[in-house]
């Protein structure tokens, strides 16, 4: 049995992390059309969803703490 251990760049994972997101198709035809294991798929969504809102963190009020 052989093991392939692929290395997905972070705009293939995104792309598919929210095409899983839109709920189109269900992450067993995401991971057909895309050769990549559901549960993989399902931890890339898990990770975007958590740190989608550090995106739109308001950075200048943590700085402006530091400053004091």
């Amino acid at each position: 049995m052989s093991k392939n251990n692929r290395n997905h760049d972070s705009s293939f994972k995104a792309r598919i992390a929210l095409e899983a997101i839109k709920e189109e198709k269900t992450i067993a035809q995401l991971g057909s059309e895309y050769g990549v294991h559901p549960n993989q798929i399902g931890q890339w969504k898990k990770h975007l969803l958590e740190e989608l809102p550090s995106l739109f963190s308001d950075k200048r009020k943590k700085s402006d703490k530091e400053g004091e």
